[in-house]
């Protein structure tokens, strides 16, 4: 492992991607958060197959606290975005710690009773932070929980490269979006170890140990 677990506590970055490597579609954007055609990357998020709702939910029940970037933030806290019905995990709408990695702190937040931390210095004090909630979180429960990213794909992407990240879960949607916003763009070479496959008819969901 790479040193990032302490205790039982993984990091684990999770997202869906398309058929050619996109997390988005073309001009992602607060009133386009997922870009055109994006959309199709979550089908399995809100689907009725068993397989699709036990990873959905298997996902949530394990997050202690989700890290995501300003950018994927300014889409979940805008007019357009999570409400009382869906929000993290989708239908599921949990609610862990979410720790956002950022430049500036927001003047406001639309969703106030969330449980926000801004950290302004960078993706590995975010990921610390956010292993400190999760820890924390665990003690006070029967199992223990992880940290998990969630996004975008920038923010997966330099954690992955970083070697920040335990395992990796891809929901690879049946779909090619041509362009957009990439999960990967080179970087530092990386072992994973497959660990398990669940194929439905929306995504093939692929979870992987990194080493």
């Amino acid at each position: 492992m790479n040193g990032v677990c302490l205790g039982m506590t993984r990091i684990t970055a999770d997202i869906s991607v398309s058929l050619d490597g996109f997390v988005t579609g073309p001009d992602p954007g607060p009133a386009n958060g997922m870009g055109d055609g994006g959309d199709a990357l979550h089908f399995w998020a809100f689907s009725d197959d068993p397989d699709d709702q036990r990873i959905l939910r298997e996902g949530t029940a394990r997050s202690g606290a989700v890290v995501l970037g300003r950018r994927l933030f300014d889409v979940v806290d805008g007019p357009d975005g999570w409400d009382d019905r869906v929000g993290y995990g989708a239908r599921e709408a949990t609610r862990p710690a979410f720790v956002v990695v950022t430049g500036s702190v927001p003047e406001s937040v639309r969703l106030a009773d969330l449980d926000w931390t801004f950290v302004t210095t960078g993706l590995p004090d975010a990921v610390a932070a956010a292993r400190e909630r999760a820890e924390a979180a665990s003690a006070t429960g029967a199992e223990d929980l992880d940290v998990v990213l969630m996004g975008g794909g920038a923010t997966v992407g330099s954690a992955f490269d970083a070697g920040l990240v335990d395992e990796l879960i891809l929901h690879l949607a049946p779909v090619v979006l041509g362009s957009g916003t990439p999960l990967f763009t080179g970087g530092t070479p990386r072992s994973l170890r497959q660990r398990r496959v669940v194929t439905t008819p929306n995504a093939t969901h692929l979870t992987y140990d990194i080493g």
